[in-house]
């Protein structure tokens, strides 16, 4: 196994970052409750620069988070209602025809709420295709084009969308090509019992804890070039290619993957892994990732990169339940 350490720069630059993480996390969960999970892999998410995709039932505070996130970690948010009569230009903006004073026209473009540095997709799969996919563009290259002009996004820039998968009338399904550009699908389930009862004592009283400013946007850009600074031992290398290999049923050797999984994770499933990893350890103080941050990371970056075939669902056999398999061949 090759072991690499990192620099005494990189290491001094982490304990402070580290530090200030976690002053962020214990602020955000100040106000969200019996959400640590969540919020730490929502925190993996802008820290390796990604996009996430919260799903959970409503009334699970999703909407609350993404505001939350926005005021600690000094980003500008802006909030979309995905509703089916969302236009793009609803996202992105348009271009307005104008008459100056001497009677000259020319066109201006009036930017849409995509130009933010943390924008909230609230129930995404409510849209249509089209107005789906005006996200994908800025989604993957941090820029839009209108009327055959490119206009850049303020950096950083993150897509938090939040799904509820109980309601489907009305719904369209993200395509893969979408669901692929999200780092991670985050799971959001019910707070447990000691949770549920401080958040009712907390939020029915005369005042709720409003959010803290704990980062600047620019402290989270130079935390994102930390976590691409981390080295990467090669044991971690290994096990991300062949957990994400494992799960293809062209390259797999098992035959859970081959009879039951329709299409399996793309090299950007294992990109992300890496860089999730490593931000998993920048938010745990860690100088480097280990498997095990990529045993704990396989689910949400893989869960929405997969699926199984029309037989397996039949048989009771889940993508949860593949990514399992995938895990003890690393594990």
């Amino acid at each position: 196994m090759t072991i690499i350490s990192a620099p005494d720069e990189t290491v001094k630059a982490l304990e402070t970052t580290a530090a200030r993480m976690a002053e962020a996390r214990a602020a955000i969960g100040r106000v969200i409750f019996g959400q640590d999970r969540v919020i730490d892999e929502t925190l993996i998410t802008l820290l390796a620069g990604g996009h996430a995709l919260l799903i959970g039932v409503p009334g699970l505070a999703k909407t609350r988070l993404v505001q939350t996130l926005g005021i600690t970690l000094g980003l500008t948010d802006k909030r979309v209602q995905f509703t089916p009569d969302l236009m793009p230009a609803d996202i992105l903006g348009s271009e307005v025809l104008e008459q100056a004073a001497g009677g000259a026209r020319a066109f201006r473009f009036l930017k849409g709420p995509v130009f933010c540095q943390l924008l909230m997709a609230d129930e995404i799969n409510r849209a249509s295709p089209r107005a789906q996919s005006a996200l994908l563009q800025a989604m993957q290259e941090g820029r839009v084009s209108v009327a055959g002009h490119y206009h850049d996004l303020p950096k950083p820039f993150h897509v938090v969308a939040t799904q509820n998968p109980l309601e489907q009338e009305g719904t369209y399904p993200l395509p893969e090509a979408q669901l692929d550009r999200f780092l991670l699908q985050i799971d959001v389930g019910y707070p447990d019992l000691a949770a549920e009862r401080h958040m009712l004592i907390a939020t029915t009283g005369p005042a709720e804890a409003p959010p803290q400013a704990v980062l600047t946007a620019a402290e989270l850009v130079e935390a994102q070039d930390l976590v691409r600074r981390l080295p990467v031992g090669e044991s971690v290398v290994e096990a991300i290619l062949a957990l994400v290999r494992a799960g293809r049923p062209e390259t797999s050797a098992l035959d859970e993957v081959r009879r039951h999984v329709a299409w399996g994770p793309g090299p950007r499933a294992a990109q992300a892994l890496m860089l999730a990893a490593r931000a998993r350890a920048l938010l745990d103080g860690r100088p480097s990732p280990s498997v095990d941050d990529v045993v704990a990371l396989a689910p949400p970056v893989l869960r929405h990169r997969m699926a199984v075939g029309f037989a397996a669902r039949a048989d009771g056999i889940s993508v949860g339940h593949i990514i399992a398999r995938l895990i003890e061949t690393i594990g």
